[in-house]
């Protein structure tokens, strides 16, 4: 799986642009991920020199990107005319998602067991609620079927 994963604020406490404390078993997380074979990408707003400086913040402990700000480390305007910093990735784990950011242990757990929010609230809850069966039994109009919400 391609993982995009935010700096500031997400692997490290938000100090930019300087480099802010680890957060919380970030890089332990980043490396078991790599140990199972996710490609991780750095998705960041730093560029330049503060973009280099944290690569070397993570290679330092050990955890290395397959590319930065890009879909792949060779993705240039002059090999690809389509280029955007709108990555293609399968998860993106940034601090600012909708909801939070859970902890690096949860995220793990979330990546590695393939789960959503909802399967872990359900099992904190004790239950076990099958969500394919009831959005095939709902009858949502095509808009707004959200509304009661």
């Amino acid at each position: 799986m391609i993982i995009a994963i935010d700096f500031d604020g997400t692997v490290v406490e938000n100090r930019y642009p300087e480099i802010g404390h680890e957060r919380p078993f970030a890089i332990e997380t980043l490396k078991l991920l790599q140990q199972d074979h996710h490609r991780l990408v750095l998705w960041t707003c730093r560029e330049g020199q503060l973009l280099e400086d944290a690569l070397q913040w993570c290679r330092e402990r050990g955890v290395e990107f397959y590319a930065a700000n890009r879909d792949y480390p060779e993705e240039t305007t002059d090999n690809n005319p389509h280029f955007t910093r709108k990555l293609k990735a399968d998860m993106f784990i940034d601090d600012r998602n909708l909801g939070g950011l859970p902890d690096w242990g949860t995220i793990y757990r979330m990546v590695s067991r393939k789960k959503q929010w909802h399967h872990l609230i359900d099992e904190a809850a004790g239950g076990e609620v099958d969500y394919e069966y009831h959005s095939h039994h709902h009858n949502h109009t095509k808009t707004r079927w959200w509304w009661p919400f």
